[in-house]
C-alpha cells in the first residue's frame, strides 16, 4: 500500500508517517519498495507484531518518566534519590502493566474503537488559579 493511501485512510500526516514507517522498516516490521508501483507491507504476520513493538518503535519507551524507562533510562534532574522516590516506583508499575497489556495485543487482534465496557473518561477540573 502506498504511503499517501495509508496516510489518508488512517488520517496520519504524511511526513510523520514517513518517519514512522522508516523506523518500522529498519526494525523489520514492514518492508517497502520504491517507485510508482511501490509501497509498504507487513514483513511479518499480523499476529507476530505486538502493539508494544509499535509503541516502542514510534515513541521510544513505555515509561512515562525518563527514570522509569527500560531502554531510554535517564536519571531525573532535581529529584530525590531513586530509592526514596515513590513516584518512580509507581511509574515502574505503570510501565510494567502497560507492557504486559501492549505486548499481549497484536495487530491481528480486533481492538474496538469505542471505549471498553464500563470505562468512562474522567474529566478532572483544573484547580482554582491554575495557569498554563
Amino acid at each position: 500500500m502506498q504511503l499517501a493511501e495509508i496516510a489518508e485512510k488512517q488520517n496520519i500526516p504524511p511526513k510523520f508517517l514517513t518517519v514512522m514507517l522508516s523506523s518500522m522498516r529498519r526494525a523489520g516490521v514492514v518492508e517497502s519498495l520504491r517507485g510508482r508501483d511501490g509501497g509498504y507491507w507487513l514483513a511479518r504476520e499480523p499476529d507476530q507484531i505486538s502493539y508494544g513493538d509499535i509503541v516502542r518503535l514510534t515513541r521510544g519507551s513505555l515509561g512515562l518518566l525518563p527514570c522509569a524507562a527500560r531502554l531510554a533510562y535517564r536519571k531525573c534532574e532535581n529529584c530525590i534519590t531513586e530509592e526514596q522516590c515513590r513516584l518512580r516506583n509507581a511509574m515502574l508499575m505503570v510501565r510494567d502493566e502497560t507492557a504486559r497489556i501492549l505486548d499481549n495485543l497484536t495487530l491481528a487482534d480486533r481492538v474496538p474503537l469505542d471505549e471498553p465496557a464500563g470505562v468512562q473518561p474522567e474529566i478532572i477540573p483544573e484547580p482554582a488559579g491554575a495557569q498554563d
